[in-house]
């Protein structure tokens, strides 16, 4: 690898140098930028052909520059006959313009080491064509290596230099004198032109018919670069030392046949002897027969027969070569035509432009890029020629590379698609390539289609014309594969919508719903959902072809893989447009009975979706109703190990009866169990409340027991405290407390209720023998008064829960026989009962008010109950609460701690104080009792 880089870095060091030695201090370098050395050319190929560019304008040359060192070998006298031979030549060059001339950009400059002149740019000389290599740099150019000369360039060729033959000897009067390969010129573009004046022999009467041409004797002591090329000269020149016009025909006849004979000329001449040599070539020439041209094409053989003819008079003109019909094929004349375009009026030129499509697929690809497309291009400048000139080009683009196309087609077709004027010419242009997009989209680059062609693909939608509106949307759909999805979705997609709704035409309406339809699978699902499908509904139009073109779009949508319609929108949109469309009257039989065939399909995949969705649905729900019964059912069975307690009690306390105040323990459990297996599951609001209990008994669970304190004794206030308000609030705080089972001995009328429960308001546990308190009652004796009797209601449980440890309770028998008893509440005073005097709750304020009277047994027994209960009622928070008074509070603390839970006729109403927001502490009480009973 790195000797392959040294070898190219000498080779690239190499040519550098040569160009810098070749030019170096000549003025030409000023103007010129000269570049790789390309071809050699003139009279034995002393010129090395360059390319250059001019620094000013960029334009491309070609530049000729003959190094002196070439000559060093000559005697000065003798280097001085040849830079004047080489001056003269190019000078008369530069002096002569035709269009089968070399053309120079800037005339002959010289320097101490070379003569340079810059000319059109150029190919090769024709000699390296025909593979004569002098000259030419050690790495010679594949495009010359290779290159082969195809029939219509070597008509057409020599039909250039005979055409400038013509020139020089009709016009300019004037003989070339040196007419060989090495003096045609093959130019960027292909054409032959002539050069290598340095022998030139003008007229010396040119007002005169016959024009004489002065001759010089041939000297064999010149140097060659000073004499013509013997080969190619004419017999005269030697033999009688005359030349004339037809001399030049001679040479021509010699180049044609060197052209057929791949660059071997007919005769070698020895260049030491060189009368013997023409006295020999006089001789070939009298006797030429047709077996000695046998490579020359049979239609031109005569002709070059009569070229080489001794008799320079037999020879025909150049005139006459021009119009010979070897010349008349139609790739000659074509190219011929070219050359002469700009001397045609727009007619004639319409006229050859709409017949050249015909020609074009006979000529070489080479021959169109190189002769053919520069003159067509030329053409766009004139804007009424450009929709003749444009097919023609567009053929020629289907025939060419991407690369070729961008290099060549394409630059010069940016002004024609932003052409609007004439309008005329506009909407041909845009037909034109609306049938070629496919070709235009393959091979311009992305950008330059988002820029320039699809703008014109636009601008055809928009069109007035309505022939070009059809057009365009039925091309659309053959390259929509070819177009970004942005520029589809955001500029193509709304142009053709506006074109459906806003023509007046029903083709170009119809045509754009067929376009739509066709790109649908260029489109995403939801695109077409929201922008296609809802536009379909504004179409105003309800002719058959337009409901057809609906419908059509509609099942392109329902039935493609990619797209589809979701059941909403059948079931929202399409069905309700669909169905009204399919009873219009203006529909034969067919089409209806195609409305309805897509409509029952689409109502079956809406079904059936629809009912699979409901049925996937029922199974969930089903699954999830068998998960929610299982855990309900393990909930159950938990809660009933855990919580066996709390749920004893709220059974308790709902179906509590007449057995509870038979004192049956065992009895009111088994209830409890029965009643919650006759329930079964439970329902939402008991989950709550169970959950609540829950939390609330394990809050009481974690709470610290609270231990008494000694106090010392507090010497008794005169004025005795109020315990209503005390009482009251004990009453309503017994409603928001839990209860827990209640532990009833059936042995004993008075028993200890647990600790945690709601009587008397107190958590901690206290021993019995500390805790009851002697009153004047016996502790075990129960009461009987005539007259006191308390009627109980069998759902009504009077005990409000647990109290605390040591407080006695007093169980009230029930008489045989009970009267109705109104439910247990604190009416107001204002509200008499028929039956039954309210409790009179001022007795307490008698009891516990500034004065304390005594009352004895006896006293005690005349008065009425409640009266006589409410003289044993404990002072506000006691701990100790007296047999007598506890059936007046069991009363009042029944109705308020069991009416939320049980009692239906529990009325907050009748509760006259507010629920106490903090409670009584056990040695607040104890001080209470202290002062109450001494």
């Amino acid at each position: 690898m790195e000797s392959m880089l040294n070898k190219l870095k000498s080779t690239v060091t190499k040519v550098t140098a040569d160009v810098t030695s070749a030019v170096m201090g000549n003025p030409v370098t000023r103007e010129f930028d000269v570049g790789r050395h390309i071809a050699s050319g003139g009279n034995g190929l002393a010129w090395k052909i360059f390319n250059g560019t001019k620094k000013s304008t960029k334009q491309e040359v070609a530049v000729f520059v003959f190094d002196k060192k070439l000559i060093d070998k000559y005697q000065k006298f003798e280097k001085d006959q040849i830079i004047d031979s080489l001056k003269r030549g190019v000078q008369q060059l530069t002096r002569l313009r035709h269009p089968r001339l070399l053309t120079v950009q800037h005339p002959l400059e010289e320097s101490r080491d070379c003569l340079a002149f810059c000319t059109e740019p150029v190919f090769a000389s024709l000699a390296n064509v025909l593979g004569n290599w002098e000259n030419l740099p050690s790495s010679i150019s594949p495009d010359i290596k290779d290159y082969k000369l195809y029939d219509v360039e070597t008509k057409y060729g020599l039909l250039q230099v005979s055409e400038g033959l013509s020139f020089l000897h009709s016009s300019v009067k004037m003989v070339h004198g040196n007419v060989t390969p090495e003096n045609v010129i093959l130019n960027k573009s292909g054409a032959w032109k002539i050069m290598g004046f340095d022998f030139c022999v003008s007229s010396s009467n040119p007002s005169e018919q016959e024009p004489k041409f002065p001759c010089k004797e041939w000297d064999p002591n010149l140097p060659s670069l000073c004499l013509p090329n013997p080969e190619y000269l004419a017999p005269e020149y030697i033999l009688s030392v005359s030349c004339e016009t037809a001399s030049d025909m001679y040479s021509l006849g010699a180049v044609m046949y060197a052209v057929f004979n791949q660059g071997r000329p007919i005769f070698e001449v020895n260049k030491q002897d060189i009368y013997k040599s023409f006295s020999r070539q006089l001789d070939q020439l009298s006797r030429l027969g047709s077996s000695s041209l046998t490579s020359i094409p049979e239609e031109v053989r005569e002709h070059v027969k009569l070229l080489l003819n001794v008799t320079p008079t037999v020879r025909p003109d150049a005139d006459q070569m021009t119009k010979i019909p070897f010349f008349d094929d139609v790739g000659a004349v074509t190219l011929q035509y070219f050359d002469t375009l700009f001397q045609r009026d727009n007619l004639q030129k319409s006229q050859f432009f709409k017949g050249l499509p015909k020609v074009l697929p006979k000529l070489p690809k080479r021959v169109i890029v190189q002769r053919i497309l520069p003159c067509l291009t030329s053409e766009f400048v004139n804007p009424d020629m450009v929709p003749f000139v444009l097919p023609n080009v567009l053929l020629i683009a289907e025939e060419c590379t991407k690369e070729e196309y961008i290099k060549l087609i394409l630059p010069e077709l940016g002004p024609v698609f932003k052409q609007q004027e004439p309008i005329q010419a506009s909407n041909m242009i845009l037909l034109i390539f609306l049938q070629k997009m496919d070709l235009l989209l393959t091979k311009t680059p992305p950008d330059e289609i988002k820029n320039s062609v699809l703008p014109m693909v636009y601008r055809a939608l928009e069109a007035p014309s309505i022939q070009i509106q059809e057009l365009c949307l039925n091309i659309i759909p053959t390259f929509a594969n070819l177009i970004d999805y942005p520029s589809m979705k955001n500029a193509l997609i709304p142009r053709i919508k506006n074109a459906c709704l806003q023509t007046s035409s029903l083709a170009v309406r119809v045509n754009s719903l067929v376009c739509l339809g066709k790109i649908l699978e260029y489109l995403d699902k939801w695109f077409v959902l929201d922008d296609i499908l809802p536009f379909l509904q504004q179409i105003p139009s309800k002719e058959p072809a337009v409901l057809m073109g609906i419908l059509g779009i509609y099942k392109c949508t329902f039935t493609h893989k990619k797209l589809g319609i979701t059941k909403e929108q059948l079931a929202g949109k399409v069905l309700p447009h669909l169905i009204p469309l399919s009873i219009e009257n203006n529909l034969n039989l067919n089409q209806f009975s195609s409305f309805i065939a897509v409509i029952k399909e689409m109502l079956s995949r809406l079904e059936s979706e629809h009912r699979t969705k409901l049925e996937q649905l029922h199974v969930m729900q089903e699954q999830q109703r068998s998960l929610d019964i299982g855990n309900q059912m393990s909930t159950s069975e938990e809660t009933k190990v855990a919580h066996s307690g709390s749920q004893q009690i709220d059974k308790v306390f709902n179906n509590i009866g007449a057995d509870l105040l038979s004192g049956s323990e065992s009895e009111n459990r088994e209830d409890g169990m029965q009643g919650k297996q006759k329930r079964g599951s439970l329902t939402l609001e008991e989950k709550q409340k169970l959950a609540k209990e829950q939390e609330q008994a394990q809050k009481l669970k974690s709470q610290q027991p609270l231990k008494p304190q000694v106090h010392t004794p507090i010497a008794p206030i005169k004025q005795t405290k109020d315990l209503t308000d005390t009482l009251m609030e004990n009453m309503s705080s017994l409603t928001s407390l839990s209860v827990s089972t209640p532990k009833i001995s059936a042995s004993s009328t008075f028993t200890p209720v647990p600790s945690t429960g709601l009587g008397m308001m107190f958590s901690t546990p206290i021993d019995n023998t500390k805790r009851n308190l002697t009153n004047g009652l016996n502790a075990n004796m129960g009461f009987q008064t005539s007259g006191f009797s308390m009627p109980v209601n069998p759902n009504q449980n009077f005990f409000s829960g647990t109290g605390t440890a040591g407080v006695t309770t007093m169980s009230l028998g029930a008489p045989p026989t009970m009267s109705n008893f109104s439910p247990l509440t604190i009416p107001p005073a204002s509200v008499k009962q028929p039956q039954q005097r309210p409790t009179d709750m001022s007795a307490l304020n008698n009891l516990f008010g500034p004065q304390k009277p005594k009352v004895s047994m006896n006293q005690l027994s005349q008065q009425k109950p409640n009266q006589w209960l409410n003289q044993f009622a404990p002072p506000q928070g006691s701990p100790v609460m007296g047999s007598a008074a506890m059936g007046t509070q069991g009363n009042v603390m029944g109705q308020a701690a069991f009416g939320m839970q049980g009692n239906p006729f529990f009325n907050p109403q009748n509760f006259a104080q507010p629920p106490p927001t903090t409670m009584t502490s056990s040695s607040s009480a104890s001080n209470d009792l202290k002062d109450l009973f001494g």
